[in-house]
C-alpha cells in the first residue's frame, strides 16, 4: 500500500501535474492583504512548498515576518540590525574564533541574544541544545545564501524542538505503532534483538532529521514542521527503517542495527522523505498522529 501511495504522488510531479497548480495556489494566497496563516498553514499540510516561495512562507509561517506583505520589508530590515548587533558583539567579546563554522558562531550569538553562556539542555529529555541549533543552522546555511535569514529560521526552528520536547515520549509512541502496523515482521525482528529501543528517535526528532536525510529530502518535511505539525516526524523515522529494512533484518544485535541507520543510501533520502509524508497524509495528517499519540 506505501509503495503504491508514494509511486502516484511521485508519478504525479515527474509529469508536472502537481506543481504548476500548487504554485498558483499558493500565488493567490499570497496576494491576500493582510496573509490568511491559516489557509496558508493548510496549503504546507497539503503540499509541497515551491521552492521560490519557501523562504519567505516559513518566515511568516514563523512569525519572523508579519501576515502584512507590505511591512516585511522594514521587519527584515530591523531583524537584519539586530542580527549585526549580535554579530558584532559576539567578535567584540571574543566569545568565539570568528574563523570557526558559521554555525558555530550562529549558535554563540544565539546564546548571547539569550544571555546563555553555555547551550541549555532541553529539561525533558536532557538533549543538548546545541545538538539541535548547529545540525539545524547546517542545513539552513546550504538552503539559503543570506545568514539572516538563516540565523533567524533556526531561532524560530529551535524554538519550535523545545516546544515539542514534553511530547517527544508521544512521538516515540506514535513511530512504535505506526511501525508495528506497516512492517509487523520488521517490528518484531527489532524487539527480538533488543534493538527498538536504542534507535535515536530523541536525536532524530531533536534535530528534525538535519544532518539524517539530505537538504532537498529536509525541505518537504520542514515545510509541515513550520505549519505546526511534528507530528510528522515519527513518520519519517518509520519510512526510514523500513526503507533499509532489508539490512535491518539482517542485523543480530542493537550495534548492527545502529551502523544501518547510520549509514543510508544517498538515493533513498529523498524517497524515504515523499513515503513518509504519504504515510502521514494517508493516515489523517494532524487527526490520527493524535490518535496514535494516545495509544
Amino acid at each position: 500500500m506505501t509503495d503504491e501511495r508514494n509511486f502516484r504522488s511521485s508519478y504525479y510531479e515527474k509529469v508536472g501535474c502537481r506543481g504548476v497548480e500548487e504554485k498558483k495556489s499558493l500565488e493567490i494566497l499570497m496576494k491576500e492583504k493582510p496573509w490568511d496563516k491559516v489557509k496558508l498553514k493548510q496549503f504546507c499540510l497539503r503540499f509541497t512548498v515551491p521552492a521560490a516561495y519557501r523562504n519567505l512562507v516559513w518566515k511568516v509561517l514563523l512569525d519572523i515576518l508579519p501576515v502584512y506583505p507590505d511591512s516585511h520589508q522594514f521587519v527584515m530590515e530591523q531583524r537584519t540590525e539586530q542580527y549585526q548587533d549580535l554579530l558584532y558583539a559576539v567578535e567584540l567579546l571574543e566569545l568565539i574564533d570568528m574563523n570557526a563554522p558559521r554555525s558555530k558562531i550562529l549558535l554563540e550569538m544565539w546564546l548571547l541574544e539569550n544571555e546563555e553562556r553555555k547551550p541549555p539542555v532541553f529539561l525533558e529529555t536532557n538533549f543538548c541544545s546545541a545538538d539541535t541549533f548547529i545540525p539545524i543552522a547546517e542545513t539552513l546555511l546550504e538552503l539559503y545564501g543570506d545568514e539572516v535569514d538563516v540565523y533567524w529560521l533556526c531561532k524560530s526552528l529551535t524554538e519550535v524542538v523545545k516546544q515539542m520536547q514534553r511530547d517527544i515520549h508521544k512521538l516515540k509512541e506514535a513511530f512504535y505503532a505506526m511501525l508495528e502496523k506497516e512492517d509487523g515482521e520488521l517490528f518484531t525482528h527489532l524487539c527480538d534483538i533488543n534493538a527498538l529501543e536504542v534507535l535515536p528517535l530523541t536525536k532524530w526528532f531533536n534535530c528534525c532529521f538535519a544532518g539524517v536525510l539530505d537538504d532537498t529530502s529536509l525541505t518537504k518535511i520542514w515545510d509541515k514542521l513550520c505549519s505546526g505539525a511534528p507530528k510528522v516526524l515519527p513518520f519519517v523515522a518509520v519510512m526510514l527503517v523500513i526503507t533499509l529494512r532489508r539490512k535491518i533484518l539482517r542485523a543480530k544485535n542493537p550495534e548492527d542495527v545502529i551502523k544501518c541507520v547510520s549509514e543510508i543510501p544517498e538515493q533513498c533520502e529523498e524517497v524515504i522523505a515523499n513515503k513518509a509524508i504519504d504515510l502521514w497524509q494517508y493516515y489523517g495528517a494532524q487527526p490520527q498522529n493524535d490518535q496514535l499519540a494516545k495509544k
